[in-house]
């Protein structure tokens, strides 16, 4: 009898074509996992025997698995799943992001091929949807994918769908936006963004963060806006043609959609030098001044994204991201420190101006759709991987208090020690648990002076522990 998988994978016993099978480039491994399964026509579940498993599967609130969920494996595991697809070591390591990501609890060395399940935005960055269409055309089988993919490579061109986050608890999985060149086209032109970025000696990703905090600021403003009239189109044509009375779910789940043309038109904004010297002579130049309402940046920000009329609107919201990047501008040309903990980094996007998620505006919309009294407002606020995070330092915290009380024996010198380093560890994952909450907490909307009189500390070290944290998540 031919072995379907490879060596030491289930048997064929009926004769069945055995198929190679590649992952999609950025694939999740859980989303090749169900493939593979697919593929030859068995139970999702059908693989599962073949590794220890020592978690299960992320949940949403409502109990039904995460899309977004991966899994890790180790060493004798990632040789499981090559003979379980027939390919190579170096093409899986290629495509799959989590494929070699190192987890403390798979560290340890054994011969038993073990797996781990994790929330794909703590492994690997945002996850999406694949386009079905596509993945049929190259597998020949019609089946949920799911990949690492970053906002400004969402279009499937070939079948005009904007493929949607998969963390959200919702059951779309793309929107049509067939009809809406302008999208696709937008995603043409961020490479050309990119590049500009690069040669600007700014990091892309950074670039398009900053423009998406302006834009969808933007958007929870729109509604006042009497003359727009491009993102109710859009909004509507995603929808199906009118979002009717679910129009307020309709905004949480097109936004990101509807509102990419300008993200790309506000990135490549910001990165022209012509436009950074409007801001300077906004400012006044060499005779400082503050930044007025007409002034020409914001006017001609307003043209470049095809509203004339823009510009004393973004102008007078000096509490956004749009206002901190025009200061940001103004200080570097003066040689001006910034203010305490912001430095004079352009680019930098502060905590509380990072765009809730769709997933986090849907918690937020089913809780309010809930009787008073359902539910956690933790849980509805604050995205699931951030509680992730917060969850595994205080569990990691308490394992270490724990080690405490079996360290009580042997000389002291060596008690000592140990006493020590475990009290050490076990602080800094307080302290991580802590300041994760903080960010949490202004993330979730929170306002700084509040969480300053939780914590006992003044507004600037709140966003100065704001700060550090940004540039933990940054680097790792």
């Amino acid at each position: 009898m031919d072995n379907v998988f490879g060596p030491g994978c289930p048997r064929n016993t009926g004769g069945e074509r055995v198929f190679r099978l590649s992952p999609l480039e950025g694939e999740l491994t859980s989303s090749f996992l169900h493939r593979i399964t697919a593929r030859y026509g068995m139970r999702a579940q059908a693989l599962r025997p073949w590794w220890q498993w020592r978690s299960s599967p992320p949940r949403h609130g409502s109990g039904g698995v995460r899309a977004d969920a991966d899994v890790l494996l180790n060493a004798a595991g990632r040789h499981v799943l090559a003979g379980l697809c027939g390919a190579r070591m170096d093409v899986l390591a290629w495509a799959l992001p989590s494929f070699g990501h190192q987890d403390a609890e798979l560290a340890a060395e054994t011969d038993m091929a073990t797996a781990l399940w994790r929330m794909g935005g703590t492994v690997a960055g945002p996850a999406a949807f694949g386009c079905r269409l596509c993945t049929a055309r190259r597998t020949a089988v019609v089946v949920r994918a799911v990949r690492y993919a970053p906002l400004w490579s969402r279009v499937c061109v070939r079948h005009g769908r904007w493929l949607l986050d998969a963390d959200a608890d919702q059951g779309l999985e793309y929107l049509d936006v067939r009809h809406l060149p302008e999208v696709a086209a937008a995603q043409r032109r961020w490479a050309g963004v990119a590049r500009r970025a690069v040669r600007a000696g700014a990091e892309p990703e950074r670039v398009f963060a900053l423009a998406y905090a302006v834009v969808a600021r933007w958007w929870e403003q729109a509604f006042g806006w009497e003359r727009e009239r491009i993102w109710p189109r859009r909004l509507h044509q995603v929808a199906g043609g009118n979002a009717g009375t679910g129009l307020e779910r309709w905004r949480i789940v097109g936004r990101d959609a509807v509102v990419f043309p300008e993200v790309v038109a506000v990135a490549d904004t910001l990165l022209d030098p012509a436009m950074a010297e409007l801001v300077w002579a906004d400012s006044g130049a060499g005779r400082p001044r503050p930044l007025p309402a007409d002034g020409a940046f914001c006017r001609r920000l307003g043209e470049r994204v095809d509203r004339p009329w823009l510009g004393p609107l973004v102008a007078t919201d000096y509490g956004g991201p749009l206002i901190a990047w025009m200061g940001s501008v103004i200080r570097l040309r003066r040689g001006a420190g910034g203010p305490s903990g912001y430095g004079n980094d352009p680019w930098w996007v502060r905590q509380e101006h990072q765009p809730v998620t769709m997933a986090g505006q849907l918690r937020v919309l089913g809780k309010e759709k809930k009787a008073p009294g359902s539910g956690t407002s933790w849980r509805v606020a604050v995205p699931a991987e951030q509680r992730a995070l917060i969850a595994r330092a205080i569990e990691g915290a308490e394992e270490q208090l724990l080690q405490l009380r079996r360290a009580q024996s042997g000389p002291v010198a060596d008690v000592a020690r140990r006493v020590l380093r475990n009290l050490a560890d076990g602080a800094g994952l307080i302290e991580t648990a802590w300041e994760q909450t903080l960010a949490a907490a202004v993330t979730s909307g929170v306002a700084v002076e509040e969480v300053g009189r939780w914590t006992g500390l003044p507004a600037d070290a709140v966003l100065n522990v704001l700060t550090a944290v940004q540039d933990d998540d940054d680097g790792g």
